[in-house]
């Protein structure tokens, strides 16, 4: 099987100030790592159902999520009661506030009478134990927070003060009083709660005094060194490669790991954009100095999808080509490659995955957490893959990526690239994929994107754009016949960390025209499409991709 080359935290784990997030199943538990690293503090999320002491961190504090659960009910995750009184900063959010107060004092925690979605405001308490004022220092009294729970506790737990209250939750905040854990019921992560970060900064770096020096230049001196420890003086790497960010930025940062000792690999499956392969061999090959070969996969992929709809089977069958391909890739390279000679076995391959992949494919602690979707270079890896991964930005979210990519040297035109999916075009076309259906789906995506880089600045604005070939058909009038014709689905989303993400809508008054003329000309070039139609979804309920 697949093994990756190290515990997913690498060796960040030894040099950094950690604060560990208990993951209690929700799937905005990220977001309370992502704040922390933006305030330097470095953080990772860790599973309710680990033993702390098996964990080699150097612990500065901890913080238990927010999870679906209860507490009361009979399997209800939980963390166990020394995690509480180790003497070590805890700060409990929402569900880890409830599991704070039970742990303490069972029978504490019920259904309340009335259910808490949406704005509230907090009423912060002076405490007398030692040090707990610290939590809201600096924070206004009447601070606004965001609330989303259904149950609350219905006591004070024992040897515990409260130090916060809203109108419908009396307990919002407490504190022990011989231990410093804390407790609060609102979302301090999320952008509602305007005053959370710096909450959370008094909490990490006042309460548990951890340094702010999480940084992509720190990092880029550990990975390295961790690379080379892993693959040694002599072993080679294979690399897949998009194109994308990602992985350019994990190929970069293999090359001046190992030098020619890394070989890149672009899998044409077929399912590219207008030019994809092209384009990616110069960045690669002239622009950056990576030694890149292209592999033509095409009727091999599309061959294996014939028939498959579901979206979910689609990405199992893609990640397991790739593999496979690279698989025979890694048995023997040409003498042509630049001093590799054949007969050489490659044992490692280097994939550009990044959190976001692993936090949507399966909780990437073992939580409670569940999937959103199965990445292709995540959960749709093949069985029996006798490759060992190497991930070195498995950990990093996506705004990481393009800071590290800044200091390696790579050009703001590819930093700043709209993402496009491991698996291709092969999920932007809605049901079954075959050459005619992707081709539709890549002349829209061109037109799309092409006249929004027409527009100044409208590209770097936006964070990704996409256009979805739609098999179902409608009625649509085409040079004065009746056609029955299939659509294509433009989006566009601005987003951060690509966890959450708002539709553009396109109403800015610079924008004004441009739905009209990006529908237009598709309707009016592409062959056998009748209609456009816009996607506004957010990001929740919806996800950026279709599949």
């Amino acid at each position: 099987m697949a093994t990756h080359s190290s515990t997913p935290y690498g060796d960040a784990k030894k040099n950094f100030d950690t604060i560990l997030v208990i993951d209690f199943g929700s799937q905005y538990s990220h977001l309370i790592t992502r704040r922390l690293r933006e305030l330097n503090v470095y953080s990772v999320m860790v599973s309710c159902r680990n033993d702390l002491k098996n964990l080699d961190f150097t612990v500065s504090g901890i913080i238990l999520s927010g999870g679906p659960n209860s507490v009361y009910e009979p399997n209800a995750p939980h963390s166990r009661l020394e995690v509480l009184t180790t003497g070590r900063p805890v700060l409990g959010i929402c569900y880890g506030l409830q599991e704070i107060a039970w742990q303490f004092s069972k029978g504490s925690v019920d259904a309340g009478d009335k259910r808490e979605y949406g704005h509230a405001k907090l009423q912060i308490k002076e405490s007398t134990v030692e040090g707990a004022n610290k939590l809201f220092k600096g924070l206004d009294n009447d601070m606004q927070i965001w609330m989303s729970h259904g149950d609350k506790l219905n006591r004070l737990p024992e040897g515990f003060q409260t130090i916060a209250s809203t109108t419908n939750a009396p307990f919002a905040g407490i504190v022990h009083e011989k231990y410093p854990v804390f407790g609060i019921q609102f979302h301090p992560e999320v952008s509602h709660t305007p005053s959370g970060t710096h909450l959370l900064k008094n909490f990490a770096v006042d309460i548990c005094k951890a340094r702010q020096h999480w940084t992509m230049e720190t990092f880029i001196d550990l990975e390295i060194a961790k690379i080379r420890e892993m693959v040694g003086p002599t072993e080679k790497v294979i690399g897949a490669v998009s194109g994308g960010v990602d992985s350019t930025v994990a190929a970069k940062l293999m090359q001046l790991a190992i030098g020619d000792r890394f070989y890149a690999i672009l899998v044409d499956n077929g399912m590219m954009r207008l030019n994809e392969c092209e384009q990616t061999e110069k960045i690669l090959k002239k622009d950056l100095g990576i030694k890149v070969d292209i592999e033509d996969g095409h009727c091999r992929f599309l061959d294996k999808l014939e028939g498959v709809t579901d979206p979910e089977e689609k990405r199992k069958i893609i990640g397991n080509t790739f593999i496979e391909v690279f698989q025979q890739k890694a048995k023997f390279l040409s003498a042509a490659a630049g001093g590799w000679e054949e007969g050489d076995e490659v044992k490692w391959l280097l994939q550009g995955t990044l959190y976001p992949d692993v936090i949507e494919s399966h909780s990437p602690t073992g939580g409670p957490s569940q999937t959103i979707k199965t990445h292709h270079n995540v959960g749709g890896l093949l069985k029996g893959m006798h490759l060992k991964l190497i991930e070195p930005l498995r950990e990093l979210f996506k705004d990481e990526v393009r800071i590290l990519g800044v200091k390696l040297g790579i050009s703001d035109e590819l930093i700043w690239r709209h993402p496009f999916p491991g698996p291709g075009l092969g999920i932007r076309v809605l049901g079954e994929v075959n050459d005619y259906t992707v081709e539709r789906a890549r002349q829209a995506d061109h037109i799309f994107v092409t006249h929004i880089k027409k527009r100044p600045g409208l590209y770097r604005k936006l964070s990704q754009a996409l256009a979805v070939y739609d098999p179902t058909c409608t009625v649509c009038v085409m040079g004065d016949q009746r056609e029955y014709l299939p659509s294509i689905i433009l989006r566009a989303v601005i987003t951060t960390d690509f966890m959450t993400a708002e539709a553009y809508m396109f109403d800015a008054p610079e924008d004004r025209g441009f739905m009209q003329e990006v529908g237009r000309e598709i309707t009016n070039t592409v062959r056998g499409i009748g209609r456009v139609f816009w996607d506004f979804t957010d990001k929740p309920p919806g996800t950026i991709e279709l599949e």
